[in-house]
């Protein structure tokens, strides 16, 4: 396989964002002087500099930019050059208004923010391939560039526009996937309330109707928004491949399913040359390592689990939530080594100094605003030293034990109006059923519903209404073959048009769960059902219950009260050489781990039974060795037992038997052999 890495960087990513241009020219030496202090290899540059790069149209002023990053090479910092065409400049807008977008309400954004573009205004693909190709030119062979980063955070926080460019562009993208106006209408659905078309001409984007407009239309434009965006950035990245070629293209994710739902980052990993991403903790209250750890594993995923690389993070609080706390003293290094251990080529920030103006000058940076003789100073310096010593690890892959089927499309779909219960969230479930395989520490591959699935002894399906035949087809031979799947309730319902499969729910997963559901039976809000299990034990559900017939499927707990009392509950079925569990309820965090527990027998998945909760073991692998990153996120001292010695890299000890890892800590072991 090609070297997708950055180029010319040796060691693993540490930096952030730069963004000199907030400050004079006085401030760069220093900064670059602290940088070197800090131990930064890369850093971002001219993410947001359109307007200084272009400060008319036609002109161009380059000379700061030559200078940042001459200063830069000549330190041995590598330079992460950014497209600047997330934020035109103010002169462009009053040029063509137009090239902002519109909501589904027909209220047009104004300039002042980011990220206000209608990807679909041909001046600003225009405007954005030029500007693109100046820097290409000036800088596509320049000693310093490592990678080219294409735009920031594609669909945030604009995602879709509803604009009449919008709607002739949806009806050419509706031609170009349907052919005619007949398999239009054919998919969604569009004899029900009258709705059909004779005409392309007839079919506008999914704006503001006086009740539940068409789900199929609605859909639809979720996919043609996406595709729309990823067009923009296929065409800056092609300029860059056919100017800069060699150095590779990216542009940063935000996968976690707290930050962003818009784009299918399945079809956005397959456009990048290195896969990076955005993240950040969000303080809902939930256990922040968790999401930490879930947002990194389906970063890996999206990469086909190749090293991938965070490109930002914090290293405190930031500034766009409710509240936003600090980050604990030791927080900082063990959020950015998770990542690490998870795949990530390094650990990159948001950003290096501290702005004192705009937005976001609350958000917490390598440098902060109390100068170096802070805590945050002294961690990043510190932090910089133990990435360093973890260099050997570039290009090792971490491995998994278990997997869980995600697809975007799917949550758009489930996330249209009209559900049987606005209690279902099918991002709480995946979060859900991923807490229960963290606390059994698992190490979980996410993977597309039509993906290979036989190198995994388990699948969980969290939430997947929408399921393709082929799909169902994969989970059932995969089964069929061996493996081991656990399904939630309301998956399997509709095929990739938002039309219900044809026969019983749960459609395309009746036959491998051996199954057929009568009837959904939502609960009311705070209502509770008991089930009961066949050792006496009891689990408690809430938000869905269903009246469930089992065709094949035994029953393994019962329902104990409410409308589907003595109605199967949680159901195995025996299917060739493996088994597939159904769950359908919502269960509490205990009753999936008993059925976690449960399915993971059943896949030979052996308790760890000796690793203390909020205690992280992964695994990384490759020519270079086998590392083993154990990381606690616990206020105790623990001890993890060691199958293999080895040598622990940030200590420079013997690591064998236990290995004694301090509260909050992370141990990182080059294991022997």
């Amino acid at each position: 396989m090609p070297d997708t890495s950055p180029r010319g960087l040796t060691r693993l990513a540490f930096g952030g964002d730069y963004n000199p241009e907030q400050w004079p020219e006085s401030v760069w030496q220093e900064d670059v002087r602290l940088m070197r202090e800090a131990g930064v290899t890369m850093v971002s540059v001219g993410i947001f500099s359109w307007a200084l790069l272009e400060p008319a149209p036609g002109e161009y002023d380059f000379g700061w930019l030559d200078r940042v990053i001459g200063l830069l090479h000549g330190n041995g910092i590598r330079v992460d050059l950014g497209t600047p065409t997330v934020v035109p400049p103010a002169w462009f807008y009053r040029a063509h208004p137009e090239a902002l977008p519109v909501t589904a309400e027909g209220t047009r954004y104004e300039f002042g923010s980011r990220g206000a573009i209608c990807h679909s205004n041909t001046d600003y693909r225009a405007a954005a391939a030029n500007i693109t190709t100046r820097l290409a030119e000036r800088y596509g062979d320049h000693p310093a560039l490592a990678l080219w980063h294409v735009h920031n955070e594609y669909g945030v926080p604009v995602s879709a526009c509803y604009c009449e460019s919008c709607a002739a562009h949806f009806r050419r993208w509706l031609a170009d996937t349907y052919g005619s106006v007949e398999a239009v209408n054919e998919a969604w659905g569009t004899a029900f309330w009258g709705q059909r078309y004779t005409d392309f001409a007839q079919i506008n984007p999914p704006r503001a109707t006086p009740t539940v407009g068409n789900p199929g239309q609605a859909l639809d434009y979720h996919r043609f928004a996406d595709a729309t965006i990823r067009e923009n950035f296929r065409a800056e990245r092609d300029i860059l491949h056919r100017l800069s070629p060699g150095v590779p293209v990216t542009t940063n994710f935000m996968t976690a399913l707290s930050q962003c739902d818009s784009m299918d980052y399945w079809a956005w990993g397959r456009e990048v040359d290195l896969v990076t991403n955005d993240h950040y903790l969000i303080t809902d209250g939930r256990r922040t390592h968790v999401n930490l750890a879930m947002a990194a594993d389906l970063t890996r995923s999206v990469a086909g689990g190749a090293p991938w690389l965070l490109l930002e993070h914090s290293t405190s609080g930031v500034n766009w939530q409710p509240r936003n706390p600090a980050k604990a003293p030791g927080q900082m290094a063990r959020n950015s080594l998770a990542h690490v251990a998870r795949g990530s080529e390094g650990a990159m920030f948001f950003q290096w100094r501290q702005s004192r103006r705009g937005a976001e000058k609350f958000h917490s940076a390598m440098l902060p605003h109390g100068g170096t003789d802070t805590r945050v100073w002294r961690e990043v310096v510190e932090l910089g030293a133990r990435v360093g010593e973890l260099s050997e690890i570039r290009g090792t892959r971490t491995e998994a034990d278990a997997a869980m089927l995600w697809d975007w499309q799917s949550w758009w779909a489930q996330t249209l109006a009209w559900r049987p219960s606005e209690d279902h969230d099918p991002r709480e479930r995946a979060d859900s059923f991923y807490e229960a395989l963290y606390d059994r520490h698992l190490t979980v591959d996410f993977a597309h519903p039509e993906a290979d699935l036989s190198g995994y002894p388990l699948v969980v399906v969290p939430a997947l209404y929408l399921m393709t035949e082929a799909a169902g087809n994969n989970v059932r031979e995969y089964v069929h073959n061996g493996g081991t799947l656990v399904v939630s309730y309301f998956s399997g319902i509709v095929d990739e048009h938002d039309a219900v499969h044809e026969g019983a729910y749960p459609g395309a997963l009746r036959d491998v769960l051996g199954l057929t559901v009568e009837e959904f039976s939502p609960l009311l809000e705070g209502e509770r059902v008991r089930l009961t299990g066949p050792d006496g034990s009891e689990l408690t559900g809430d938000v869905w219950t269903e009246f469930l017939v089992p065709r094949g499927a035994e029953t393994v707990w019962t329902y104990a009260d409410g409308l589907t009392a003595g109605r199967p509950a949680v159901t195995r079925h025996r299917l060739g050489r493996g088994t597939a569990w159904y769950v359908s309820t919502r269960l509490d965090a205990r009753g999936l781990d008993a059925v976690i527990g449960w399915a993971a027998d059943d896949a030979r998945l052996a308790p760890r039974a000796d690793i203390p909760r909020d205690v992280e073991v992964v695994l990384r692998r490759g020519d270079s060795g086998t590392y083993l990153f154990v990381i606690n996120h616990t206020a105790d001292d623990t001890k993890v037992s060691l199958d293999t010695p080895g040598t622990e890299l940030l200590t420079g000890e013997r690591a064998a038997g236990r290995l004694a890892v301090p509260a909050g800590a992370v141990r990182v072991v080059r294991l022997d052999g």
